[in-house]
């Protein structure tokens, strides 16, 4: 009896150990294939939860939001985050669409419901492995929040117009675009 019980164990053991080396052989660590849905899946839940996480610490008080200050971070958007996110934010640059994981639409909904201090941490620290970086050591803690309520500027229902940041001077709500492409 205590034979057959070794018996099961090495088969499973063996079973396993062959799907496992499968897995391997047949697996690449190619950046340029899709990731499926699980992996995506598993990426995600697990980064969010770290940023959760990290974002119940002490981190530098925010200054006040303002016109200018989205401004600011719209100019800093095109030096730090445009080479990989597109000019827009929404759109990645090529270099962005052939990292892995893929760069994220800036005016998506999973970005776009990361709150300020979330999406601080994550410009501020960057996500290893991920391609992001972090700007610790190139922004002060200032342009890094001017740089968060500007990516919170771009919510895929806000259009942003080349030289002009919003209608009227001191507005900070969303725009939304009409059917002409104005604003309204």
């Amino acid at each position: 009896m205590r034979h057959r019980g070794w018996l099961a164990a090495a088969v499973i053991f063996l079973t396993v150990l062959v799907v496992a080396a499968f897995g391997v052989a047949h697996s690449t660590i190619s950046a340029l294939p899709e990731p499926g849905a699980f992996e995506t899946t598993l990426a995600m839940k697990a980064k969010d939860w770290y940023i959760r996480r990290a974002t119940r610490g002490v981190l530098p008080p925010a200054p006040t939001k303002t016109a200018a200050s989205i401004a600011a971070g719209r100019t800093l958007f095109g030096m730090d985050c445009a080479p990989c996110h597109g000019q827009n934010g929404r759109t990645p640059a090529p270099i962005g669409k052939a990292m892995y994981p893929r760069v994220s639409s800036l005016g998506s909904h999973e970005v776009q419901q990361m709150s300020d201090r979330e999406l601080f941490w994550v410009i501020k620290n960057g996500i290893r492995l991920s391609g992001m970086p972090g700007f610790a050591h190139i922004d002060n803690d200032e342009q890094i929040w001017q740089l968060t309520y500007y990516v919170h500027s771009l919510d895929v229902h806000t259009t942003v117009k080349p030289g002009k940041m919003y209608p009227g001077a001191t507005s900070l709500k969303s725009t939304r675009q009409t059917g002409s492409g104005d604003l309204e």
